[in-house]
C-alpha cells in the first residue's frame, strides 16, 4: 500500500508526496548483504561499548602482534646485543599513547558528531589543513588493511610455510571478505566481529600471564630453533639515530588511536560517553598487551623473521611446543589481525562522506547503502587496499615504512586543532557561546590545562612525524610524503568543480528564460520498419519540424529506404546522406554538426534515435549501438538533446 500526502503551497503550487519502497534487491544480493534497511531504523543499528571495543579497536588491539616485531627488525642492524633496547623504547611508546588517548578522549566530548581529526582541523585551523588531516587519515586507513591482512596472513604462514607462496592471494581474497561483512551494516558486522576479537584478548592475556608466571619461576627459557636473524645493511653499533628508526616503527601500536573519534555517532546515546569509555578500555589494553609482549620477547631471545612472527615464537616458548594452545594463539591473532581492517571498513566510508558532503570528494560516497553503511566507501577501500597488497606482495616489513605517517600527522592537526580551541574557549565570557560547524564553544574553567595537554601531544606527534619522515624516508616513506599533497590537490580540484557547477546552476539572478524559439528534430533511420515508425510518432510529437536522415552505402538499398518512406514516411522530409567511404557514423555526425552550425539563438535541435531491444540481452551485441555512440560523440555540444525510442523485439 502507497500513501500519498498532498501538499497546497501558499504559491498555488501542488506538491505531492509519496512513500517510496523501491524494487526488491536480487536474491544473491540479499543473501551477500542482507534484506534492505529503512532509514527509520537507524537507531537501530546503534551499538554499545563492548560491541564498540570490537567494531573501532581491533585495528587498534592488532597492532601488538607486530608492533614489537617492528622495534626488533631495525635493532637487528646493530646485532642482538641491541634487543635489550625493545621494552625502553616500548614504554616511551606507551607514554605518547598515553598523551594521545587524553587528548582524542577530549576530542570525544567537543565533537560528538565525530570526524576526528578532520572537523577539528577544518573548525580551528582551516580549509587546508582540514584537507591535509582527510588526505592523511584516508591514507592511514588504506594501508591499515594492507598492512593487517598480510600480518595476520604472516601468522598464516608461519604455522603452515606451504602458504608462503600464496600470501597475496590470500591476503586479497579475506580483505574482500571483510567487505562483504561491512556491507551487512554496523551492527551486524560488530556482532560478528566481537566473538574473535574478544578470543584474542582472552588467548593473548592468557599467553602472557601464563608467561610472566614462568619468567618468575625460571622456568621459561628461550625460543627453540629460532629462525635465522635478517640482518640490514649499515654499522654494527648502537646510535640515537637507530633507536629514534627503532622507536619510528614501534609507534605503529598507536594507528587506530582516532577511530573511535570519528566513528562517535554508531555509539548508542549517550554517545559522547559510551565512546570515550570505550576508547579509555581499548588504550589500557593496548599498553598492557604491548608492554609485555615487548618484555617477554627480549627474554625469550625472539628474533625478526619474515618467515616466523614473533607472536609465534612467544607462543610456541610460553606453551612448549606447537600443540592446541599455540594453535589457538595463531588462529586469534590471524583472526584479529584480519578484522582489524574492520575499523578501517568503518572509518574510511564515514570520512570520506564527511569529506565529500563539503564537497572535496565526489558526492557519491556521501550515500548510505540499503544496509545503512556508505557502500560505495567500503568498495572503494576494498580496491585501493587489494592493490596495494599486490604491488607490496604482502610484506608487512614493506608497507610499515608507509604507514605511520599519516598516522600521526592526523594526531599533530588534531591535538593542534584542540589546543586552538581551547584557546578560543578561554577568550569567550562566561555566559555566551559561540556556534562552529561541528560544535558549540562555551566557556569552560581549567581551558588552560586542556590547552597545554593538548598543545604539548601536538609538538610529541609532530616530533615523531619528523623523526618517522626522515628515519623511512629511502625506505618508502617518501611515497606518502608525495601522497598526501597529491590527495589535497584532488581535493581541490573536486571542489572547484562543484563550486563551478553550483555556479552555473544558481538561480539567483537568473530571471525567466527565455521561451525555446524553434525545436528541430533530427531522426537517424537504419531502415523503414516497425521501429523507425514508433521513433518518428515519438518524434513529431515533439515538433513538426522533423527530418529523417539515411546513411546510404548501397544505391540499391537507398532506393528500397526511398520508396517505403514516401509510403510511410507520413509526408516527413527525409536526407539521403551517399557515403563515399562506406562510414555509418561519421556522415551522420557531419550533418548534425552543420544542422547545430545553423542553429539559431534559443533553438533546440533533438536527435532521436530508434533502439532495438532483443529479448535477450546479448543480442544487443549483435545490433549497431547508435544511440550510444552518438551520445558519446555529441554529449558535450550545448543545445542537442539525444533520445533513445526503444522498441521491443520478441
Amino acid at each position: 500500500m502507497v500513501r500519498h500526502d498532498l501538499v497546497q503551497e501558499e504559491s498555488g503550487t501542488t506538491v505531492l508526496r509519496e512513500v517510496a519502497l523501491g524494487r526488491p534487491p536480487s536474491r544473491l544480493r540479499r543473501w551477500l548483504i542482507g534484506e534492505p534497511l529503512a532509514t527509520a531504523k537507524v537507531a537501530e543499528e546503534k551499538v554499545g561499548k563492548l560491541i564498540g571495543l570490537a567494531i573501532f579497536s581491533s585495528d587498534a588491539l592488532s597492532s601488538t602482534a607486530y608492533a614489537t616485531q617492528e622495534i626488533l627488525f631495525i635493532l637487528a642492524v646493530a646485532g642482538a646485543a641491541a634487543f635489550g633496547y625493545t621494552f625502553p623504547i616500548s614504554i616511551a611508546i606507551v607514554v605518547l599513547l598515553a598523551i594521545v588517548t587524553l587528548s582524542y578522549e577530549q576530542t570525544i566530548h567537543a565533537y560528538p558528531d565525530g570526524g576526528g581529526a578532520y572537523i577539528v582541523a577544518r573548525d580551528n585551523l582551516g580549509e587546508l589543513p582540514a584537507q591535509i588531516a582527510a588526505a592523511a587519515l584516508l591514507t592511514d586507513y588504506i594501508l591499515t588493511v594492507a598492512v593487517s591482512v598480510s600480518s595476520g596472513v604472516a601468522q598464516i604462514t608461519s604455522a603452515f610455510p606451504g602458504l608462503f607462496p600464496y600470501r597475496v592471494w590470500l591476503s586479497v581474497g579475506l580483505v574482500m571478505f571483510v567487505m562483504l561483512i561491512n556491507l551487512r551494516g554496523v551492527r551486524e558486522s560488530g556482532s560478528i566481529f566481537a566473538v574473535p576479537t574478544y578470543f584474542f584478548l582472552v588467548t593473548m592475556f592468557l599467553t602472557v600471564l601464563l608467561a610472566l608466571y614462568r619468567y618468575l619461576s625460571g622456568t621459561l627459557g628461550i625460543v627453540a630453533n629460532p629462525p635465522a636473524m635478517e640482518m640490514g645493511e649499515g654499522v654494527a653499533v648502537i646510535t640515537p639515530f637507530l633507536l629514534l628508526r627503532a622507536f619510528s616503527s614501534g609507534t605503529a601500536a598507536l594507528t587506530g588511536i582516532e577511530a573511535i573519534s570519528n566513528g562517535i555517532p554508531a555509539f548508542k546515546e549517550p554517545r559522547s560517553r559510551n565512546a570515550g569509555i570505550t576508547l579509555l578500555w581499548m588504550s589500557g589494553i593496548l599498553g598492557t598487551l604491548f608492554l609485555s609482549i615487548s618484555f617477554l620477547s627480549v627474554h625469550i631471545g625472539a628474533v625478526p623473521a619474515e618467515t616466523e612472527t614473533v607472536i609465534s615464537q612467544l607462543a610456541r616458548t610460553t606453551f612448549g611446543g606447537q600443540g592446541i594452545p599455540y594453535m589457538a594463539v595463531i588462529v586469534a591473532t590471524t583472526v584479529i589481525l584480519i578484522m582489524a581492517t574492520n575499523t578501517s571498513f568503518n572509518g574510511f566510508p564515514r570520512l570520506s562522506a564527511l569529506v565529500a558532503r563539503d564537497g572535496f570528494l565526489p558526492r557519491q560516497l556521501a550515500y548510505l547503502g540499503s544496509r545503512l553503511v556508505f557502500s560505495r566507501g567500503i568498495v572503494l577501500l576494498c580496491i585501493v587496499a587489494s592493490l596495494l597488497i599486490i604491488v607490496f606482495q604482502a610484506s608487512v616489513n614493506a608497507l610499515i615504512p608507509l604507514y605511520a605517517i599519516g598516522v600521526f600527522l592526523s594526531f599533530t592537526l588534531s591535538q593542534a586543532g584542540m589546543a586552538h580551541r581551547w584557546w578560543k574557549i578561554g577568550h569567550i565570557p562566561p555566559g555566551q557561546e559561540t556556534r562552529e560547524r561541528g560544535s558549540t564553544l562555551r566557556h569552560e574553567p581549567g581551558w588552560e590545562t586542556r590547552m597545554v595537554i593538548n598543545g604539548f601531544g601536538a609538538f610529541c606527534t609532530a616530533v615523531v612525524m619528523c623523526v618517522f619522515a626522515v628515519t623511512k624516508f629511502t625506505q618508502g616513506a617518501w611515497i606518502v610524503l608525495l601522497l598526501i599533497p597529491a590527495l589535497v590537490v584532488m581535493f581541490r580540484s573536486i571542489h572547484r568543480h562543484y563550486c563551478q557547477l553550483a555556479a552555473s546552476l544558481s538561480l539567483e539572478k537568473h530571471g525567466v528564460p527565455p521561451p525555446v524559439s524553434r525545436h528541430r528534430v533530427i531522426l537517424p533511420i537504419s531502415g523503414v520498419h516497425r521501429g523507425t515508425l514508433a521513433a518518428l510518432r515519438y518524434a513529431r510529437s515533439l515538433s513538426q519540424d522533423v527530418t529523417a536522415v539515411y546513411v546510404s552505402i548501397d544505391a540499391g538499398e537507398a532506393e528500397k529506404v526511398r520508396t517505403k518512406w514516401e509510403t510511410w514516411g507520413e509526408g516527413v522530409r527525409l536526407v539521403i546522406l551517399d557515403s563515399s567511404y562506406r562510414q555509418m557514423l561519421g556522415p551522420l555526425l557531419d550533418y548534425i554538426e552543420k544542422m547545430d552550425a545553423t542553429r539559431q539563438p534559443n533553438e533546440i535541435i533533438t536527435i532521436v534515435v530508434p533502439q532495438f531491444i532483443p529479448r535477450n540481452w546479448l543480442a544487443n551485441l549483435l545490433h549497431a549501438q547508435t544511440a550510444w555512440m552518438l551520445r558519446v560523440a555529441l554529449t558535450l555540444r550545448p543545445g542537442l538533446v539525444i533520445v533513445d525510442v526503444p522498441y521491443h523485439v520478441d
